[in-house]
């Protein structure tokens, strides 16, 4: 990852905001300035279904910092809950946690600003949504970590990540279960079986086989081996695994309510 931080200065070169950016990049060009020599502007023409080098992981690594923190300011205020929640989905090591408290601290003043940050994401991983996916179910997390839950700020927030993203109403719904999140749905979840059918992205009396094949999918999509494969950085492998646990629960949950061997 060391390349990454050394080049996310040419990452935000790339972002076209305004408002907090002139900050945020005031910010990482000291940081470089004082730990390395200075990066270049990067091409972010990239095409591929997996992380392709340094380009990516910074539009990666960028976006989510920033959504993150106006996801945790979107309902006014940011709560502790909130921040530990971002550090719980996105670890970082001692070497790069400073710059990213003062980018997130820096982001979070204000909820404004954030589409095109997700729009960055949406263009740059538009043939990964699985990439997309661990975005969106990340900051479903930082959402509901308060008390409070899903606020309808939050929930505003969330959708019109979702929309750029490219996601259905259906997909924001998926989602969100397999994050451990509970959301005003029109599929209201009134059983553990029902939900399990909701994280696993079937319907409700689906085959044994359906159940299965299902299952394989996002074991072959979701399993943390494979995105760090892809290049996912570690940061956010914490989040991969929480949600992987989920599915395994809940495809377990439909094996034995199906009888499934």
């Amino acid at each position: 990852m060391q390349k990454v931080w050394g080049k996310i200065v040419g990452c935000l070169l790339g972002f076209a905001v305004g408002g907090p950016l002139g900050s945020i990049m005031g910010i990482i060009v000291g940081h470089i300035h004082d730990h390395q020599p200075p990066a270049t502007a990067m091409d972010w023409n990239t095409t591929y279904a997996g992380f392709t080098g340094t380009s990516q992981q910074v539009t990666f690594t960028v976006g989510v910092i920033v959504l993150g923190a106006k996801m945790a300011k979107a309902d006014g205020r940011v709560t502790r809950a909130e921040i530990d929640a971002f550090k719980r989905v996105f670890k970082t090591g001692p070497t790069q946690a400073k710059l990213v408290g003062r980018i997130f601290d820096q982001a979070r003043k204000s909820v404004d600003g954030f589409e095109p940050y997700a729009l960055q994401l949406s263009q740059t991983f538009r043939y990964n949504s699985t990439v997309l996916e661990e975005v969106l179910g990340g900051l479903f997390m930082i959402a509901a970590a308060d008390s409070a839950g899903l606020r309808p700020a939050e929930l505003q927030f969330l959708r019109r990540v979702a929309d750029i993203f490219g996601f259905s109403k259906d997909d924001f719904y998926r989602i969100a279960a397999r994050a451990g999140v509970s959301t005003p749905s029109h599929h209201p979840v009134s059983s553990e079986n029902n939900e399990s059918y909701a994280i696993l992205g079937i319907k409700e009396g689906a085959t044994a086989d359906d159940i299965k094949a299902a299952y394989r999918d996002l074991i072959r999509k979701h399993h943390p081996d494979k995105l760090v494969a892809q290049g996912l950085p570690a940061e956010f492998i914490a989040i991969a695994n929480e949600k992987m646990k989920r599915i395994n629960v809940a495809y377990d949950t439909l094996c034995r309510a199906k009888g499934i061997k």
